[in-house]
């Protein structure tokens, strides 16, 4: 049975984290199926009543057994917005160099995006830009989110391996922001049930996208605007992009056509917690100061 009553969210994962089966059990329908389901004979009822019913009094990031069965189910998965009217433009892979452009273009439209980001795929996150580009986004009211470290297939990993992944990168947003993540996007979109079980264990939602604007795939930049002119001709409740910072020609050629585009189209241009209705981060603090542990 899989219960690790230690776990904090966003600590460095234990190795040899047991890899759970089934994580159905955590929404039980009556106490009498809790009792059977997470504790032995031995395990007395009221032992139970104080996990159950006191779970939601718990504070984050306490360390008792109670704290949040909830964030111990499995992940949301999410595939679309849900508040009508609303675009979630998203960018994935940086920082990278076009960062501060790019937040530049949305501020003077008065949209806001979400970046998720790796610690170390086009540059290293500690790297003095690096750090700088990811806490300008932040600082101008863009959403921050997970996009692992190193940009590995999450669906190939084991338990452990899959941890580290988000823990690192987890651990240097909320050094360079403060804010713990609420939400994650797995490389290349690909993810299984194990990944699922992971992601709920942290407290995170999976974001995935409904349009692609192909730039990682080698779509000019006449195509990707091309498509995005026909989306908003469609002009579908809501739009949740997928894009990458990484790019010159989406920084500068297509973002801005974009976001004409789609606000000419009476689309509210949103951060992803905003288009789902949901907190985009778990917890928010000052960020910290550079040391020697700011290193890839």
């Amino acid at each position: 049975m899989y219960f690790d009553a230690s776990y904090k969210v966003g600590q460095e994962p234990t190795k040899n984290l047991p890899i759970p089966t089934s994580l159905s059990y955590l929404q039980p329908t009556s106490s009498s199926h809790l009792l059977s389901m997470f504790f032995n004979k031995s395990v007395t009822f009221l032992a139970l009543c104080l996990t159950f019913w006191g779970a939601s009094a718990v504070p984050l990031g306490t360390t008792s057994p109670a704290s949040s069965l909830e964030r111990r189910a499995r992940a949301t998965l999410y595939t679309k917005c849900t508040k009508a009217n609303t675009v979630a433009l998203t960018f994935d892979d940086g920082p990278w160099i076009y960062m501060n452009d790019i937040v530049n273009t949305l501020d003077a439209a008065g949209a806001k995006a979400t970046f998720f980001f790796n610690g170390l795929n086009w540059g290293c996150i500690y790297d003095t830009d690096r750090a700088n580009g990811v806490k300008y986004a932040y600082d101008h009211g863009h959403q921050v989110a997970s996009h692992t470290w190193a940009h590995k297939n999450l669906a190939t990993l084991t338990w452990d391996q899959i941890h580290d992944e988000m823990w690192r990168v987890e651990q240097a947003l909320v050094k360079i922001t403060g804010a713990y993540p609420a939400f994650m996007r797995p490389p290349y979109g690909s993810y299984n049930d194990l990944v699922l079980d992971a992601s709920g264990v942290r407290g995170q939602g999976v974001v995935i996208w409904d349009f692609d604007s192909g730039d990682s795939s080698g779509a000019s930049a006449t195509t990707s605007k091309n498509s995005y002119n026909n989306i908003a001709n469609n002009h579908p409740s809501t739009i949740l992009t997928l894009n990458h910072e990484t790019y010159e020609q989406t920084a500068h050629n297509v973002l801005p056509y974009a976001v004409q585009r789609l606000k000419s189209a009476g689309y509210n241009l949103v951060t992803v917690a905003e288009c789902l209705g949901k907190p985009a981060y778990q917890s928010i603090a000052a960020p910290q100061t550079r040391d020697s542990t700011w290193k890839c």
